[in-house]
């Protein structure tokens, strides 16, 4: 559990905003506030999963094109996450958090009406440019208002409602997009955005630290945001050019020397983007590196069970959506259990167990079949959320709890940007991990269900459909053909799906050994 930072005080810092008095004073008023722009933002980067399909249909995009309409808000959110949270700690929390949030959801409604494949690519890298600023100064925000000693469990409360946000979001997409329209997912962004700026105007408090003759480090910014964008870049582009491919690793290696270059360059700054003294708490750099398997772990199992539940299983996207309620009410649980188990015994105990459990959900996966019962389902769904929840509240104390009031909002872009990284990674490496495992295994479950020899050959190049879950049969093929044709196709997406659950579980077992041996409680943050 964190303490109080030292050397800190309990006047303003110069050029700090002045003490915030009557609504502006409750802690919990700005809890409640942040919590509508959370919500905004977790529910939005789900639920467009859904909506992809579709939006193909529509606007005649190609394979590429909806990539990008993922990665696109994807780079755009990853660049500006840590800047967004500096702009916020120096100019002040309130007003870039308003800033983003009216920009994300004028961003959501230009993507509805665009009419056009680009239009929705470009909108989206607006709607990540303002999730950018906006996200990241909701811990800010509850750093500079909430006391030490109940920073924990607004901790939890805030990692409960981005847990849920994200677990409703297949639900809410899936009955939007089967009875509005693909532009709903994003429309219904409006009413969220303008009761959140309603709210906040109302009842935030502004908060900033910024010193009188602090310059603003624009090479930190360059150098930041072009070391992320070009990682992120490789990240997502490993699954489509393949891991070992010349592009992904040079892109890999390029963003990852723009990183080391960016750190090197932190340190001889007087007022850095990121300060450097920060990862000086093992508490802060343990929690970064848990929070990005964390979300590893989340949105790839999450893509590879939607792929299983509606492609394998054949549920509509709402069937599937209300299979996956047990993770997302155990997320509701476990982020104030998390925050409780934290305040009580500190992250070094919180982390492990939360990642225990995500290790225990993913070596249960293995279990799983083709045509197994849902009662084989629900239990990893519960162990999963659970640990997701207890994981997120623990990381969100560690990494914000561990820094002066200070630098809360570049905390919180840290802890912004750790959870994007990994959730691209998870998505782009499991996905791959399934191809790969299908691609070497297809041939030989097809002629172990009865397809011939010959048959299961020229079948053996549908590899890329079979490891989306979807059998690679047609109308005209034999009923006997095509049930063996199914069944072998689902025998090898399974196989993908066993080795991706095998990675993700033995990540969380290696995220509990090190949060156990490496969080000390009561680490004090770094000061400076």
């Amino acid at each position: 559990m964190s303490t109080a930072p030292t050397g800190s005080s309990t006047l303003p810092a110069s050029g700090a905003a002045p003490a915030p008095s009557g609504r502006r004073a409750n802690p919990w008023l700005t809890l409640v506030a942040v919590a509508f722009g959370l919500f905004m933002v977790g529910l939005d980067g789900s639920v467009v999963s859904i909506a992809n399909p579709e939006i193909g249909r529509a606007l005649h995009a190609s394979t590429a094109d909806l990539q990008w309409v993922t990665n696109a808000y994807l780079l755009a959110l990853a660049a500006s996450l840590i800047l967004g949270g500096k702009l916020g700690d120096r100019f002040g929390r309130r007003t870039f958090y308003l800033v983003g949030v009216a920009g994300f959801t004028l961003a959501s409604v230009a993507i509805g009406l665009s009419g056009s494949i680009a239009g929705v690519i470009v909108f989206r890298a607006f709607q990540g440019l303002f999730g950018g600023l906006l996200m990241p100064n909701t811990l800010g925000l509850l750093r500079a208002v909430f006391p030490p000693k109940k920073f924990g469990m607004a901790v939890g409360i805030w990692a409960m409602v981005s847990s849920v946000s994200t677990a409703l979001g297949p639900i809410v997409g899936g009955l939007l997009v089967q009875h509005v329209g693909w532009e709903s997912v994003f429309y219904i962004n409006a009413p969220v955005g303008v009761l959140a700026l309603a709210v906040s105007a109302f009842v935030l408090p502004q908060s900033r630290d910024s010193t009188g003759h602090h310059r603003f480090d624009v090479g930190g910014v360059v150098l930041l945001a072009l070391g992320l964008v070009v990682l992120v870049f490789g990240v997502v582009k490993g699954e489509t050019w393949g891991w070992t491919a010349a592009g992904t690793l040079g892109s890999l290696a390029a963003g990852l020397a723009v990183l080391a270059l960016f750190c090197r360059h932190e340190t001889r700054r007087e007022h850095p983007l990121l300060p450097m003294r920060l990862f000086r708490s093992p508490a802060l750099t343990i929690g970064t590196v848990i929070t990005a398997v964390n979300f590893f772990t989340l949105l790839g199992s999450i893509f590879f069970i939607m792929l299983y539940l509606q492609n394998v299983r054949g549920f509509s996207p709402v069937e599937a959506g209300v299979r996956t309620l047990p993770l997302s009410l155990a997320s509701v649980v476990a982020a104030p259990l998390g925050a409780a188990v934290t305040d009580r015994f500190g992250a070094r105990v919180s982390m492990p167990i939360g990642m225990l459990l995500q290790a225990g959900a993913s070596l249960w996966m293995l279990t799983w079949q083709s045509d197994s019962a849902y009662g084989a389902f629900w239990p990893p769904f519960v162990a999963l959320g659970l640990g997701v929840g207890m994981v997120m509240s623990a990381s969100s104390e560690a990494i914000v709890g561990n820094a002066p009031v200070r630098d809360g909002g570049v905390a919180g872009g840290l802890q912004a940007t750790a959870l994007q990284v990994g959730g691209a990674l998870g998505t782009s490496v499991l996905v791959s991990l399934i191809s790969g495992r299908v691609g070497g295994t297809l041939v030989d479950e097809l002629t172990g269900a009865g397809v011939p020899a010959q048959a299961a050959a020229r079948l053996g190049e549908a590899e890329d459909a079979v490891s989306m879950g979807v059998a690679p049969v047609s109308a005209s093929m034999p009923e006997q053909l095509r049930a063996a044709v199914v069944e072998g196709s689902g025998h090898a997406f399974m196989n993908g799906v066993h080795t991706a659950a095998a990675v993700t579980a033995v990540l969380c077992l290696a995220g509990a050994v090190l949060a156990a041996v490496g969080v000390r409680r009561g680490s004090v943050p770094a000061a400076g």
